[in-house]
């Protein structure tokens, strides 16, 4: 089938009062073609709804027990159309994410994700699209640069079994080729390397669009980074490395892959 705007929808997971919210609003609002948005929360307050009712966005409140992966399936599940885009309240969205995933999408057989690079959004603003992490993850993820090997269950593993290069924020799913549910409530920080290492045992295409069209934004109170800090990510880390390597080859692995993530640390 042949995607169009009206099959995609930006579901906006709220949590709080952050000071960035709106401006992610405001960035998948402004983007070159016109997608459905939503937004969902599981913290429902005034300050939330007051910027759903400004920009006229439907919002879901989740009444069941929160935590990162059932926050995330609720929004998926929220989302009336078969692309999805997980859309962290911190992030920003360049004008042309839609428009390219969903043109890369209409040249997959049977896409199961679409992924973007990214830039991180630094305190302050500063926008930095050229670090130690990022140029790994791009060195990690450029054989998917050729589309013959989109379709690739043993390249897309391979890739996964060295971390995580893929950026949650920047995925778009494809709800009828993937479960109800892509996300399992076990890990804190892990959450996406665990749907990623799932999803590519499954039959379809992984489809990369090698171009900045996201920012993730780094910051003291980020969930990332409070994972980092509290050696969480380090155990869970681990036990997905388990799922590709042997112990003593995961156990090389994983320090030199904790070691990379400290970049995420604040100064």
């Amino acid at each position: 089938m042949k995607y169009t705007n009206k099959d995609h929808t930006f579901a906006i997971c709220a949590y709080g009062e952050s000071k960035y919210l709106e401006e992610c609003i405001k960035s998948v609002k402004a983007q070159t073609i016109k997608t459905n948005i939503i937004m969902a929360t599981s913290t429902p307050n005034d300050y939330i709804k007051g910027l759903a009712d400004k920009y006229e966005i439907k919002l879901f409140i989740n009444t069941a027990k929160s935590n990162i992966a059932s926050d995330w399936n609720f929004a998926y599940k929220n989302a009336g159309t078969d692309l999805v885009t997980i859309t962290h309240q911190d992030d920003i969205y360049k004008e042309r994410y839609a428009e390219s995933v969903i043109n890369n999408f209409n040249k997959a057989a049977k896409p199961l994700i679409a992924f973007t690079d990214y830039s991180e959004l630094r305190e302050g603003g500063v926008e930095v699209s050229d670090n130690k992490l990022l140029n790994i993850k791009r060195v990690m993820l450029s054989p998917l640069k050729i589309r013959g090997f989109w379709k690739s269950k043993f390249v897309r593993r391979r890739i996964l079994s060295f971390g995580s290069p893929i950026c949650c924020p920047s995925v778009t799913f494809v709800k009828s080729n993937l479960p109800d549910e892509v996300f399992k409530v076990r890990f804190r920080g892990g959450v996406d390397w665990e749907a990623w290492e799932m999803i590519s045992r499954l039959k379809g295409s992984f489809v990369y669009c090698p171009e900045i069209l996201m920012s993730h934004r780094i910051h003291e109170e980020s969930a990332t980074t409070t994972i980092i800090a509290d050696n969480d990510r380090t155990k869970e880390d681990f036990e997905m490395f388990c799922r590709f390597w042997p112990k003593w080859i995961a156990k090389i692995i994983e320090h030199f892959y904790s070691d990379s993530e400290k970049q995420n640390e604040l100064d």
